[in-house]
């Protein structure tokens, strides 16, 4: 196994976390391609649970490095509590086993608020989004006003950026929701001072990884969700907001997709969903 693709076959939930985390000790890349910290991965070593929902599986295992991608959408207080989570039980996680890609977007509080408003006021027609921002990031990357993180480690264009982009989403939350907008100065604070300690992971993962390739690295590409949440292809509207299949890979990774050597796809007997939306049986 030089390259292989794990993805969910159905809704999600299908165990992804169990069978990715029995291939992470045998292969030197783990990789998130897309989502963001709406999956959740249960991996048990030992007698330790561990939760994941953005850094990848792989990072239980010394030697591997885990890698997320510039088509993961990332909220860095969920990431650094992660980091930070794991760090108190033990694990080792630096920027010699984990890397972010400069060009992931992120995820900031006021996409949280819209993601949460915006369920809201569907009402009866809501999607069931998890409530963390993730669609309406990749709105704003659709729309090429959203920030990546390497807009995030420069202080002035950071500044600059999210001012702009603050003052259309408090005008949404305020005028249109009837909410509290957020206070821009204490977000400004609030992200410059995260940056600082995100700046040791970042990288070019696309680069990263297609060196990784060319030197016979084994590389493991981790799927969030099923394929019936894709964007594209899913139970659409009732889906996630990226392409959660093989598909996703070139695009969330920079990977030709022809190195992409084989793909699995991970199903369960008794077949669920989560959130809304129709599920055939």
């Amino acid at each position: 196994m030089a390259t292989l693709s794990i993805f969910g076959a159905q809704w999600g939930d299908e165990g992804k976390g169990k069978v990715i985390d029995r291939l992470a000790a045998d292969v030197d890349f783990i990789v998130r391609y897309q989502g963001g910290a709406n999956a959740g991965h249960t991996v048990v070593v030992g007698d330790e649970t561990y939760a994941l929902h953005l850094i990848p599986s792989g990072i239980l295992h010394k030697g591997r490095m885990n890698v997320i991608a510039n088509g993961v959408a990332i909220d860095p207080i969920s990431f650094l509590s992660e980091v930070d989570g794991l760090i108190a039980r033990g694990v080792e996680v630096n920027g010699d086993n984990l890397v972010l890609s400069s060009n992931a977007h992120v995820i900031f509080e006021h996409h949280k608020r819209i993601d949460s408003l915006a369920e809201r006021w569907k009402g009866e027609g809501r999607i069931g989004t998890t409530g963390r921002g993730i669609g309406p990031a990749y709105s704003d990357k659709a729309a090429r006003t959203g920030l990546r993180i390497s807009d995030l480690l420069d202080p002035e264009r950071c500044k600059l950026r999210l001012r702009a982009a603050l003052a259309e989403k408090n005008a949404l939350i305020e005028k249109v929701h009837g909410a509290e907008p957020l206070d821009l100065e204490a977000q400004l604070e609030l992200y410059c001072t995260l940056a600082d300690r995100l700046r040791p992971f970042v990288a070019d993962t696309g680069k990263l990884l297609r060196q990784a390739y060319r030197d016979g690295k084994s590389i493991l590409f981790e799927g969030a969700q099923g394929v019936m949440l894709d964007i594209d292809h899913g139970t659409y509207p009732f889906v996630t907001s990226s392409n959660t299949g093989t598909g996703g890979i070139p695009a969330g990774t920079g990977f030709p997709p022809h190195w992409v050597e084989q793909s699995m796809g991970i199903a369960k007997a008794y077949c669920t969903r989560v959130g809304e939306g129709p599920f055939p049986s």
